[in-house]
């Protein structure tokens, strides 16, 4: 086993943990030289005219180095390293003379063979506070610094730093798009194989008399699943979604194209975005009949109680049949698909009297 390198508890900050998790964070360790970064050190050394210029990262062992101007070596210990100690507060790290510095003069690097005599570092803080390294300027000869040079070394840490914020967003914003890609690619697939099956039971539907019109349902049915995806895309992709502005915008749709007027009530609250699209059908399919069957009004009520989602839909028709039943395999194409997305979401389905009195009302009960 090869043993750590020592780290006096000296050269430690208090937020030593969540400092660690914002240097992972960053993924910079270890990744290879960068051109903007070495421009960088190269305009700071020609700043301070000076033959050596760091931008290093505080490993929890080791200093490393993103770029290294004037000098071979790519890392150090942390300990005897200046910056480790630059990095403890936020204010600039100053040896002008470490030769009579009190704070360096027992550090090998100033003692030894290296002979450091100048050292200025400025901590490269991220935007919630915690500091990953510094960009430092280092020479073998004493030197003294006004306030202007001070703050031009800050403002070419904060330039290390804004870059580091900007590969870290874009990298996130690619991964966040490859999430997105990989979601859409899974959701289009289950649509797809909802409308192979919504055909195969078409097919096998003895419904239908004629081409044409077996041809028509099937196009409407699969209108419904375009028309179900564009609403739910509305809002992005997301591991859940509020369903009720997506039922507002759904009933909106279809209030215009079957010319019915469409009242939506419900209660606020988050679900899986794996139902979002067996309610949106369910909706579809049970407003659709509902125009086709019923009259005036069509009422679609979306609630939790208890721990269960409700979705009821209730027209002004006539009413069911005294002998309706929706597990009868008599029932058309239209029951098994409801029956079928009600399973689908773990509950079931049952078609009961309109409570006020005339028409009907389609009740799906679903584990919220």
């Amino acid at each position: 086993m090869i043993a750590m390198p020592f780290v006096p508890p000296s050269i430690i900050p208090d937020n030593e943990v969540q400092r660690m998790a914002a240097v992972r964070r960053y993924d910079i360790l270890d990744t290879p030289p960068d051109g903007t970064f070495d421009r960088v050190t190269a305009l700071a050394a020609r700043r301070f005219n000076v033959p050596i210029s760091i931008i290093s990262i505080v490993d929890h062992d080791r200093i490393w180095f993103k770029s290294h101007h004037g000098l071979a070596v790519e890392q150090i210990d942390r300990d005897p390293g200046l910056c480790a100690s630059a990095i403890l507060k936020s204010d600039p790290y100053i040896l002008e003379n470490a030769h009579t510095d009190v704070r360096s003069l027992t550090n090998p690097l100033v003692a030894g063979e290296f002979g450091l005599k100048f050292y200025m570092g400025v901590p490269l803080k991220t935007f919630d506070g915690y500091n990953l390294g510094t960009l430092c300027v280092i020479d073998k000869e004493p030197r003294t610094v006004d306030q202007s040079q001070i703050d031009d070394l800050k403002d070419l840490g904060s330039v290390v730093m804004d870059q580091m914020e900007l590969r870290l967003s874009a990298r996130r914003a690619v991964d966040q798009a490859q999430i997105m890609a990989r979601e859409i690619d899974h959701r289009v697939m289950n649509s797809l194989q909802f409308v192979s099956a919504m055909l195969s039971l078409q097919s096998r539907s003895g419904t239908a008399t004629d081409a044409t019109t077996q041809l028509k349902i099937a196009a409407d049915r699969v209108g419904a699943v375009a028309r179900v995806h564009r609403h739910f895309y509305a809002e992005g992709v997301r591991e859940t979604a509020s369903c009720m502005p997506y039922i507002a915008r759904l009933c909106a749709d279809l209030s215009s194209i079957l010319e019915t007027p469409i009242h939506v009530s419900g209660d606020e609250g988050e679900v899986p975005t794996t139902s979002v699209q067996p309610i949106g059908l369910l909706i579809n399919e049970l407003v659709t009949n509902a125009a086709k069957h019923g009259a005036g009004q069509i009422s679609v009520s979306f609630r939790l109680a208890d721990g269960v989602r409700r979705l009821v839909i209730s027209d002004l028709g006539q009413g069911l049949p005294a002998d309706f039943s929706i597990e009868s395999s008599q029932q058309g194409l239209g029951m098994k698909v409801i029956r079928s997305l009600a399973e689908q979401l773990g509950g079931h389905v049952e078609a009961i009297p309109n409570p006020i009195g005339r028409g009907s009302s389609f009740i799906v009960e679903f584990p919220a």
